[in-house]
């Protein structure tokens, strides 16, 4: 599977994009059927998420918003095969910026370079290409993969979109990603909303807690500079900009903060990557609520969900409620 991927993603120009969209939606509509995968657990995520903005969670609202949020991750993987093969104005009308830090952000890129804090959400190519022309150029890091194959073909793909990529496990590689900091005209985004190794972060998030990557908030902290938040979640195309884009949905790109690090400086340094870690994720939470079926997490990641034993650091006085979707299922 590794290897057709890979290859799909290579000749993209060869592919009717339409077609490979409709293949991409009909297997997320029969995972979603037949709840496979990791369809359970987005449920359950989803339902936290729902809970802790409604204040209550029914079957139908939780299936529907499930069955868009996995039509929404598949289509991203659709868009990351071919993204290869799309003109710049094809790409240029299928994304676009909003957001009370927009400005902000391009204002201090001009001079200098920003950090960001991003979730899985969208489509981070478009994002990366996006920033790239209306911030700054990009330098970012990606999760290295079990297949070197489908590895190295996803990295040449975000290189020729303008990015720079650092793959994790590289020795040193929060001091390199501080050092892009140091540069003029640079954005370092990272994905950071979960992380369960021993060095993630414990928040609160939707009424549970979560754990996060320290690399946003460390990096901040670190270099001095400003760490924005972005999310991302689709929107229907119309006229002009459908045309150009060549599909009906595209990309907003929301643009939050920043959280000044600054105001951290008188605490002690864990304790400041903690709070700026909080900082944030209680700005992006506000977004994942807004549209939660553009939040591609089909992991475990609320603690009620998590092997206790198995973690670092967890907070010695939270005691593990009962999970929203639990408590509908017994309602049902």
């Amino acid at each position: 599977m590794n290897a057709i991927l890979s290859a799909l993603a290579r000749h993209a120009s060869w592919l009717p994009e339409g077609s490979v969209r409709a293949v991409f939606t009909f297997v997320a509509n029969v995972a979603w059927a037949f709840h496979i995968g990791g369809v359970r657990q987005l449920e359950r995520n989803l339902a936290q998420v729902l809970m802790h903005r409604d204040g209550s969670v029914d079957r139908k609202t939780l299936r529907s918003t499930s069955r868009a949020a996995m039509t929404s991750y598949f289509i991203y993987f659709a868009e990351a095969l071919t993204v290869g093969a799309r003109s710049s104005q094809q790409l240029h009308a299928r994304i676009r910026g909003e957001g009370d830090g927009l400005s902000s952000i391009q204002q201090q890129c001009t001079s200098s370079s920003a950090p960001i804090a991003m979730g899985h959400q969208g489509n981070w190519d478009y994002a990366g290409y996006w920033a790239n022309d209306a911030i700054a150029p990009v330098t970012t890091v990606a999760e290295r993969l079990q297949s070197e194959q489908l590895l190295h073909t996803f990295v040449s793909i975000r290189e020729t979109l303008g990015m720079t990529i650092l793959l994790t496990g590289q020795h040193g590689l929060t001091q390199q990603l501080e050092d892009c900091l140091m540069q003029e005209h640079v954005v370092v985004p990272l994905l950071a909303d979960r992380d369960l190794s021993k060095h993630g972060i414990f928040v609160q998030a939707f009424g549970s807690i979560i754990r996060v990557a320290r690399g946003p908030a460390t990096i901040a902290l670190q270099s001095g500079k400003p760490l924005y938040i972005v999310n991302m979640h689709r929107e229907a195309l119309h006229g002009d900009r459908k045309r150009q884009a060549g599909v009906s949905t595209g990309h907003v790109c929301t643009v939050s903060g920043p959280v000044n690090p600054h105001d951290y400086d008188d605490m002690p340094t864990e304790q400041a990557v903690t709070a700026i870690s909080q900082a944030w994720v209680d700005i992006w939470t506000k977004d994942i609520e807004r549209f939660p079926e553009d939040w591609h997490m089909l992991q475990p990641i609320f603690i009620e969900d998590l092997d206790l034993q198995r973690l670092h650091g967890v907070p010695a006085n939270f005691g593990v409620s009962p999970h929203p979707a639990d408590t509908q299922s017994e309602r049902m």
